[in-house]
């Protein structure tokens, strides 16, 4: 897969510079960073917020909302 980036001339100097010095090309450079990144931010678990929420006192519960339904057609495509 191809992406563009575009960086300022600064970062640009130092990505090349870090590219020699480290005998990878700046693509190596780039996906190896993008890797440690994606690795180090990834969520193995929901929001500490999401785990604690309890509902909403007056809200009705999702299961209610199946009282209203007709049973199932024997042939959905009929």
């Amino acid at each position: 897969m191809n992406f563009n980036i575009y960086l300022d001339d600064q970062l640009g100097a130092e990505l090349t510079e870090a590219a020699k010095v480290n005998k990878k090309s700046r693509n190596a450079l780039i996906r190896d960073a993008v890797a440690l990144w994606l690795k180090t931010h990834k969520n193995s678990q929901w929001p500490d917020d999401v785990l604690a929420f309890e509902g909403i006192p007056d809200f009705p519960a999702f299961e209610a909302q199946r009282d209203d339904l007709g049973s199932p057609k024997d042939d959905p495509f009929a």
